[in-house]
């Protein structure tokens, strides 16, 4: 199985490599992503889409000349789900780490301070205390080491979802980090906004990984061992 990893806001590829080489072990190809706008520092992100982050997405699923597996973490969910929308019949499981899968239209986030067409990473304050469990004082010198400004766009891009019957009927597995998988069920049954495309999803399954937002990061190891049992 050809594995796509694609990684969150601020990231790129070398966010996940602490996490491939266990998933290379279980006999799997794994690619990880670096998407466009994020492959320098002084790169131009000011016009970097959305469409185009899906579209890199869609290349190396083509790219892979295989079924593959989806992996996107934060952001990244709805880059696989765009992806996976535009491609289903090569798309054989999603995977959403601490994350869940866009309704039409939806941005991922359209809140996020955006300063000459990007946006950089925010002061620690911004995050939630629940995201920020585990991430070190070392860990966060990394992750601002090695962050990349946000193209704007790609937070406020609306999400483009049109082939919903055979995008659900993907086998989808949502891996919790910074809330508990039960919360995840008791927003389908009150049948929350955010929720929704995820309860459409016909075959779908929660594995809880408690630490924070970036388990990438913060617990590699068990990340890795999360995804091969996602995976399957």
């Amino acid at each position: 199985m050809t594995v796509i990893l694609v990684p969150g806001f601020w990231l790129t590829a070398e966010s996940w490599s602490a996490v491939v080489p266990a998933l290379e072990a279980a006999g799997h190809d794994v690619l990880a992503v670096t998407l466009p706008g994020l492959d320098s520092p002084d790169a131009d992100r000011s016009g970097v889409t959305l469409a185009d982050h899906v579209g890199a997405v869609v290349q190396a699923i083509a790219a892979a000349g295989q079924p593959v597996t989806l992996v996107g973490h934060s952001g990244g969910a709805s880059v696989i789900a765009g992806a996976a929308d535009a491609h289903p019949e090569l798309v054989r499981r999603l995977v959403y780490v601490d994350s869940a899968p866009p309704s039409h239209g939806q941005p991922i986030n359209d809140e996020l301070p955006a300063v000459d067409g990007q946006i950089p990473l925010p002061e620690w304050a911004a995050f939630d205390e629940p995201d920020l469990r585990d991430l070190t004082p070392e860990l966060r010198d990394l992750f601002r080491s090695i962050a990349v400004p946000q193209p704007a766009h790609v937070a406020t891009d609306p999400a483009v979802l049109v082939n919903d019957a055979a995008r659900r009927a993907i086998p989808a597995v949502m891996i919790t980090t910074s809330y508990p998988a039960e919360l995840v069920q008791q927003f389908v049954d009150q049948g929350a906004p955010f929720a929704a495309e995820w309860a459409a999803t016909e075959q779908r399954t929660v594995i809880e990984l408690p630490t924070g937002h970036w388990p990438q990061l913060t617990k590699p190891t068990e990340l890795a061992a999360a995804l091969i049992e996602a995976i399957g």
